[in-house]
């Protein structure tokens, strides 16, 4: 939904891959599904993969929903750990209708692990005609989900957020593009204050749908046309800061990410962008970054301060810190809201698989900018990585060495006060 996500170089730890047993076959598709991409044997071959993932495409019809929601997660979590295109593009046809056929028939947690699988396969797939397919067979079901009050608000909000990944990465239909960004509109408009209504905006059970819909409906706005986004800045420039005096912090940091985001791309299109209401905003978004509210809790409030913090810098000094994200030997910088927001989208998406695609990925190579993939050779990566154990003791010689010259410094403090 909309907790804040902090940009920070991947760790060790999240690309560690841990050892998968080869006995377990396929039968148990949850013991993997649970586990998450880690569970992948780093040394296992292609054939093992190819072979673990035709068990799960065969188990998503199996009678058992449990079992079909796990056999999804399963695939999910490979194909967010590792690039298999080829394997893929053969059996687009038969993953789409196996996605189809649980986002129709399934219920809630089938119906957010079949979307959650729906991005994560585009993602593979890349802009072109199979992710444009994928799209057109599975876009108007999502849709329906979407709108569909009596359905789960999880199968939901995966749902919005699948399908404007999808359309992000495969729509080359600008009506379509359209489409999308108003069905998105329709969700997280009804969070605005009412013309006559100056109180509090409250949550409600829909409210992470909302903030999920309003998160996505913001990445869809980077890629349309200068004129399009120029009138959805008309409309939706004065009613954003109503959300800022939601209860919700996640709704509270959703606005207001997506206001500096709306400001980065306004003064794009025209560098002296006058807003008209800045005093007031810029008032709300101080005291938001210095919210000291004591009923609210602590976490929370740190949260807000800190990404306020930032949002105010936007809006008022045209300022970004800059964030740097390592991935093998290779950095990207992160300098500017719009590239932010879609790192954190696809970071949402994959879980601590971002950290593989950003490297062998070419379609999300192309969204940063990072050019073709770097290549290297086994023996290069086998030195790039450290054992755990190894780590641990570095780690531990690190915090002895702070500690020792802390200590040093409170003895020479101590010894000049004892001389005056």
């Amino acid at each position: 939904g909309g907790q804040h996500r902090n940009v920070q170089p991947f760790s060790d730890e999240d690309a560690s891959i841990e050892t998968m047993s080869h006995c377990s076959g396929y039968s148990d598709p949850s013991s993997f599904a649970e586990d998450g991409p880690e569970v992948l044997d780093e040394e296992g071959t292609q054939e093992d993969l190819e072979y673990k993932l035709k068990g799960f495409i065969d188990l998503t019809l199996d009678k058992s929903a449990k079992t079909r929601q796990a056999a999804l997660e399963g695939i999910k979590n490979i194909l967010a750990s590792k690039m298999l295109y080829e394997f893929i593009l053969e059996r687009r046809m038969t993953l789409t209708d196996s996605i189809e056929r649980c986002l129709k028939k399934g219920k809630g947690d089938e119906q957010r692990a079949a979307a959650a699988l729906a991005s994560v396969l585009c993602i593979q797939l890349g802009p072109g005609i199979e992710s444009e397919e994928v799209l057109k067979t599975l876009g108007p079901i999502l849709k329906k989900i979407i709108c569909d009050g009596t359905a789960s608000i999880q199968a939901r909000q995966t749902c919005a957020t699948c399908f404007a990944v999808c359309c992000f990465i495969a729509t080359d239909d600008i009506t379509e593009l359209y489409s999308t960004l108003q069905c998105l509109e329709n969700i997280f408009t009804k969070s605005y204050l009412k013309e006559n209504d100056t109180n509090v905006v409250c949550s409600t059970p829909t409210t992470a749908l909302h903030i999920s819909s309003l998160l996505v409906w913001t990445l869809l706005l980077t890629i349309c046309p200068i004129n399009e986004v120029k009138k959805k800045l008309e409309v939706h420039f004065h009613k954003l800061p109503s959300l800022l005096s939601s209860d919700d912090v996640n709704m509270r940091i959703a606005a207001g990410e997506s206001l500096a985001l709306l400001f980065e791309l306004a003064r794009g299109i025209e560098s002296d962008f006058f807003y008209e209401d800045m005093e007031s905003l810029t008032q709300m978004l101080r005291a938001l970054a210095t919210d000291g509210t004591k009923h609210r809790a602590k976490v929370d409030k740190r949260k807000q301060r800190s990404v306020f913090r930032d949002i105010l810098r936007a809006v008022e000094e045209r300022d970004f810190p800059t964030e740097t994200v390592k991935f093998g030997p290779e950095r990207m910088y992160i300098d500017c809201w719009v590239k932010k927001h879609t790192y954190d989208t696809f970071k949402e998406v994959l879980g601590s698989g971002m950290q593989y695609h950003l490297q062998s990925n070419e379609f999300l190579r192309n969204v940063f900018e990072l050019g073709p993939p770097v290549m290297l050779d086994a023996a290069t990566l086998k030195t790039m990585k450290i054992s755990r154990f190894e780590r641990h003791l570095y780690n531990s010689a690190a915090f002895k060495a702070r500690t020792k010259a802390r200590s040093k410094c409170r003895d020479k403090r101590a010894d000049v006060g004892e001389f005056f």
